[in-house]
């Protein structure tokens, strides 16, 4: 493949592909929430090694004038995802589990300073015919921001697409409690120290701040004001002993924070 939309190897089934226009079409429903009404945009990249999977999800959400989704790049192996997105830099990434090169725990691996980036963060979402626990766990453990089934309409695929930009967790039904479950039955994890020293608000400030929120963000998210916001941070940014937002990202992002 000479580049990102170029041939791929072939091999979806017709099971895979999204039915959404059937789904639409008996609901009544003809554009997707949180579609271009409001004027919003998000870029998006496609990672899925079947071709007629991808060619189904761009024309169910890439009508960007319909939909607000723009699909800026495709990739169909791992190698292909990195170059893909760090070329285009989408909002969000729709990444399928399975793939060849190391299936998309390695894509969500070699993409984390993305992920961490404080101005313009690369967020994922697994969009993926399992539904194994494993798969589940093992990409929201590698960052992804949310886990989908490719039996979701389109309609509801845009809306998960927007809410992961916003910074949500998104699950398809029963897949969160694979997540909660998972988390519950883990050891409790040791003191840190560092994190101990800064007060309940402060860590909520580090969170957003991680997630790439800006300050008028966090101030509305929060209730307080941009001055109260800047105190925080400047706390945060003191007690931690850090010199800046992007270095405090990392620091979020290593401590799974994020």
């Amino acid at each position: 493949m000479s580049d990102a939309n170029g041939p791929v190897e072939s091999g979806g089934s017709a099971e895979e592909t999204p039915s959404a226009a059937a789904s639409a079409e008996a609901t009544g429903k003809t554009e997707p929430a949180g579609a271009a009404a409001g004027g919003r945009r998000v870029r998006v990249v496609l990672v899925d090694d079947h071709r007629m999977f991808r060619t189904g999800v761009q024309a169910e959400i890439g009508q960007t004038e319909r939909t607000g989704v723009e699909v800026v790049g495709e990739a169909a192996d791992v190698d292909q995802a990195v170059t893909v997105i760090t070329a285009t830099r989408p909002e969000v990434v729709l990444l399928d589990v399975h793939l060849p090169g190391g299936g998309g725990v390695e894509v969500l691996r070699r993409c984390a300073p993305l992920m961490a980036d404080a101005e313009q963060p690369v967020r994922f979402l697994a969009l993926s015919v399992s539904d194994a626990a494993e798969d589940v766990i093992g990409v929201i453990r590698g960052g992804a921001r949310g886990y989908v089934t490719k039996t979701i309409t389109g309609t509801d695929l845009v809306d998960s697409v927007f809410r992961v930009q916003d910074g949500d967790a998104v699950f398809s039904p029963r897949l969160a409690g694979f997540v909660l479950d998972a988390f519950a039955s883990t050891d409790a994890p040791p003191v840190d120290e560092d994190l101990d020293r800064l007060t309940q608000r402060e860590r909520e400030v580090l969170r957003l701040i991680a997630r790439g929120y800006a300050y008028k963000e966090i101030a509305k998210q929060l209730f307080i004001s941009v001055k109260t916001v800047e105190s925080h941070v400047s706390a945060v940014l003191r007690k931690l002993q850090l010199s800046n937002r992007h270095e405090l990202t990392r620091w979020a992002t290593a401590r799974r924070l994020v």
